[in-house]
């Protein structure tokens, strides 16, 4: 589902933005001191005056309504708040704009490298072409590997590192023209290791080169379809050139692309990283009522891995996209129903 109208960054709009604020034609309800986000209130034509404003392109900037207006120029700011119940893009609804602000406050404060890294490579998006989208997005997400915002959370975050055990971490079956792939790790929540990348992306292979596969269905075995990356795995490849180089040539999301047409996606339990970013790209994605969907990256330094700042912003836009991925926040099977992450919630 491509990104349309006011998803997609318009740099005039941006530098309109910016120019209304100078002049005091457009409120700022607050910045951070030191950290960068800017709030703006898209609701009030006048009045703050000149006020000193980070660089356009050097922070998040974050629009708030109370009526969420759909006539709002929304192309100039990076994440859409509104105490409206509204379920059009790019409106994120909440109950508490204030209480809002708050928690993306602290989220900016926590980690301002990768929160303005990821509005960046959002901003950057280019709808015409998933391989640059993926291509910048590991680009970001190995200078965020060299950071000190991943350094810390390394530090802070007490992991057991993985061990291969030689056991297959892919189910792979097939029926006739159905290839069937079912994450088969559930004692670990089928956490996404490098094995399993490698796997899916073999069989994944299989399925562009054949023409004879008419459906490709994803599964995952046990209580969670997938809970995002192997921690065990973050920070023990110590050369992040390495693993752009890596993450490029191994990508599991280009080849669901290829075959993205005749895929489908069953999601239950928890969805997080990989497990939202990869089902993206599935032509139908069928979710089971006790699906919770979550971007965590932000919080650990880094911007999601594995495509997400391509995939998601093709089905849900990437004001939403930046919302999701700087709360780090769980969203149900319902709200991504109503944004277009999932296209059914049914029992299976």
């Amino acid at each position: 589902m491509p990104a349309t109208g006011s998803d997609l960054l318009d740099g005039s709009a941006l530098a309109e933005l910016y120019e209304r604020v100078r002049q005091g034609s457009t409120e700022v309800l607050g910045t951070l001191d030191g950290q960068p986000m800017l709030v703006v209130d898209l609701d009030r034509p006048t009045g703050a005056g000149r006020l000193g404003i980070p660089p356009a392109f050097g922070s998040v900037v974050v629009g708030i309504s109370r009526i969420g207006s759909s006539d709002q120029r929304l192309s100039g700011v990076d994440v859409a708040i509104t105490e409206a119940d509204r379920s059009a893009r790019p409106w994120v609804s909440v109950a508490d704009l204030d209480d809002e602000l708050d928690a993306m406050a602290a989220a900016v404060q926590r980690s301002p490298m990768a929160s303005v890294a990821l509005v960046q490579v959002l901003r950057s998006g280019r709808p015409d072409s998933l391989d640059l989208d993926l291509l910048l997005e590991s680009f970001a997400y190995s200078t965020l590997q060299g950071g000190t915002e991943f350094a810390r959370w390394l530090a802070d975050t007490p992991t057991t590192p993985a061990t291969p055990n030689g056991i297959p971490s892919l189910v792979v079956e097939r029926s006739g023209g159905r290839l069937s792939l079912t994450f088969d790790r559930p004692r670990v929540r089928n956490a996404y290791s490098r094995a399993m990348r490698d796997e899916l992306c073999e069989a994944l292979a299989v399925a562009c080169a054949d023409p004879s596969i008419r459906e490709v269905h994803l599964y995952g075995r046990g209580p969670d379809f997938c809970s995002g990356g192997d921690l065990g795995e973050f920070g023990t490849l110590p050369d992040p050139a390495a693993g752009h180089l890596i993450r490029t040539s191994r990508s599991a999301a280009r080849l669901l692309a290829v075959v993205g047409d005749r895929t489908v996606a069953h999601l239950h339990g928890a969805c997080v990283g990989a497990g939202v970013e990869l089902p993206a790209l599935a032509s139908r994605v069928v979710a089971r009522p006790d699906t919770r969907l979550r971007l965590p990256e932000v919080a650990m330094g880094l911007i999601p891995g594995a495509g997400g700042t391509a995939t998601l912003p093709r089905r849900i836009g990437r004001h939403r996209t930046g919302w999701l991925a700087l709360t780090g926040r769980f969203i149900s099977a319902d709200t991504g129903q109503d944004w277009g992450l999932i296209d059914e919630v049914a029992e299976e």
